[in-house]
């Protein structure tokens, strides 16, 4: 089982996010539509959400609607408006040295994931992050210093929201800093539960638990798994472990004082690192988010891919999963 992770620039929307959309069409469609057309909101309501929670970046969701076709499905389905239940494990955590540094493993279905790194300059603003759906991210950083990532929060509850991809690409097209981001998570309604890291270049963080039914939740907590302030999905956290690999991170966190080289490697062996593809939770990948140089790095067990805002580079790196337990790199 493998990807080819592409590594794409481009300063404002254009070809080579048209040429991308197009490429993924079908497979976003298809996903978006599968409960049946009528159950998504219409492209007014969709229209009126975003006007409502994200006007600033409402031209830009226009003119990505204009290159996606400029069709009523393309528009309903980039609006990120209500769309169908989407679950994923992952692990999240703030390093306790002095320099600011965020570290994320990805755990996910390969055949529903993008696996492009996009840098953008839309609306004036500068950003890195890994694509879900072109529009919105998964992970990602400014060029103010702030870094956001996410995890699933272990809920069944679905309201009526945000898919959090685009939450975090307008927390990063908006905001300097981890306050600023906080305030945003408090007023856009999510439409699933899950827990967002925000970093900032002072080092200031916060994580929130983001849900359809209930306020969000600010604190400070270093660490996300995949549950909330308790698990509430039993078999979910079963299924992920997400409990053990909350207290692994910190017991790490709090009993040892280990470089920022070594904290980072710790997310490529078990239990952090998950091989449970055939549950749709295996580790695509492992990031970590330095705010202050402005430099990302991804890696998997033998292979290491660096960007950054001044040294970005458009390629490509196939990647293939192992079976076993990955050793140690």
């Amino acid at each position: 089982m493998g990807l080819v992770f592409r590594a794409v620039e481009e300063e404002e929307p254009g070809p080579k996010w048209a040429g991308l959309f197009a490429e993924y069409r079908a497979s976003y469609l298809g996903w978006w539509a599968r409960e049946g057309v009528a159950v998504r909101p219409t492209y007014l309501e969709c229209l009126r959400a975003l006007r409502t929670h994200m006007p600033e970046i409402l031209p830009l969701w226009e003119e990505l609607v204009e290159l996606a076709g400029g069709g009523d499905r393309e528009a309903r389905f980039l609006s990120f408006y209500c769309p169908p239940r989407y679950l994923s494990g992952c692990s999240q955590a703030i390093w306790p040295g002095d320099a600011p540094l965020m570290v994320r493993n990805y755990d996910y279905n390969p055949r529903a994931f993008d696996a492009v790194l996009l840098k953008t300059g839309w609306q004036g603003r500068q950003v890195i992050g890994m694509s879900d759906g072109l529009f919105g991210l998964v992970d990602g950083m400014n060029e103010d210093g702030l870094a956001v990532s996410l995890t699933f929060g272990g809920r069944r509850e679905v309201g009526t929201g945000f898919g959090v991809p685009l939450i975090l690409r307008y927390i990063l097209q908006t905001c300097q800093t981890a306050e600023e981001a906080a305030a945003v998570m408090t007023r856009v309604p999510c439409h699933m539960s899950y827990n967002v890291t925000v970093l900032d270049a002072q080092r200031n963080f916060v994580t929130a638990y983001l849900a359809p039914d209930r306020p969000t939740q600010i604190t400070h907590v270093p660490v996300a798994t995949n549950h909330q302030e308790r698990v509430e999905w039993t078999s979910h956290a079963r299924l992920t472990a997400t409990v053990e690999r909350e207290r692994y991170l910190l017991q790490r966190l709090t009993l040892h004082a280990e470089p920022e080289d070594k904290f980072i490697r710790t997310f490529l062996r078990p239990p952090l690192y998950s091989l449970a593809f055939d549950r749709g939770f295996g580790t695509l990948y492992t990031a970590s988010y330095r705010p202050r140089a402005g430099r990302v790095e991804i890696y998997w067990p033998g292979y290491h891919w660096a960007k950054s805002f001044s040294a970005f580079g458009e390629d490509r790196l196939p990647i293939v999963y192992p079976e076993a337990s990955p050793s140690a790199v």
